[in-house]
């Protein structure tokens, strides 16, 4: 398959993921409970659409841990994430405008991710926590470490492929299920970007704390991409090939 399909492909995929978890957020009035299904659908119905094509990653932090796992190229893995990202910010500005045409006021915090005092306040829901900064970068990171080795051990070719799809979904809405009312749920660099950009800084800025939802998807992608290797078997580490 070419990279210019394979790039397409991602820019589909994440506009869908954004505009169908993101959306639902904003519109859907259906709860924490509502918002985790609406991701982790998204995810199963672009696994099955897309993923015969790109893989379906979605997601650069995904992205990151396959190459770090040794199954894409570098070049590649930088393609995926210009894909990801436009996606991502086209679905943003469908929303947004969407947001306006309903005549919904000012964004606020426009489904986006964030911690701490401020966030908690900005959002105006008493079910959101106030976390601290190295407390949503823990979450961040470890659920997305989970997600990867899901994601790495359900498309391991020496697994039942065909259900891949329906088990990173599910992993999804699980992480969303922990996490929405800590950070938001994040675990992906790009959901997170398109949000911030068209989320209202009158009272809160999405910006300013953005760095940490690009940075500990990455990190936990990262460590498991390594740590996969150990446990498939083919470790990057001397002493576990000779085990």
């Amino acid at each position: 398959m070419k990279i210019t399909n394979k790039m397409l492909a991602e820019c589909f995929g994440t506009f869908v993921l954004v505009l169908g978890g993101c959306g639902t957020a904003l519109f859907g009035h259906v709860g924490f409970l509502g918002v985790a299904i609406a991701f982790g659908l998204t995810v199963i119905a672009m696994a099955y659409g897309i993923g015969h094509v790109s893989g379906a990653h979605l997601n650069p932090a995904v992205s990151f841990g396959v190459w770090v796992n040794g199954r894409m190229s570098l070049k590649d893995m930088l393609l995926y994430w210009v894909s990801q990202i436009v996606g991502a910010i086209i679905a943003g500005a469908v929303l947004f405008g969407i947001y306006k045409a309903a005549g919904l006021g000012a964004t606020g915090v426009f489904a986006a991710n964030g911690y701490g005092e401020a966030f908690q306040a900005a959002t105006g829901n008493p079910d959101y926590l106030n976390v601290s900064m190295w407390g949503a970068f823990a979450v961040e990171a470890v659920l997305t470490f989970i997600f990867l080795m899901v994601i790495l051990g359900a498309t391991d070719e020496r697994s039942n492929t065909k259900a891949a799809g329906l088990a990173i979904g599910l992993t999804l809405t699980l992480i969303h299920l922990v996490s929405i009312p800590l950070t938001n749920t994040s675990v992906n660099p790009a959901r997170s970007i398109s949000q911030a950009i068209f989320s209202d800084c009158a009272t809160w800025s999405a910006c300013s704390q953005l760095w940490l939802f690009i940075v500990a998807p990455l990190v936990g992608a990262a460590v498991a991409g390594l740590f996969y290797k150990c446990v498939c078997g083919d470790c990057c580490c001397k002493k576990c090939k000779k085990d």
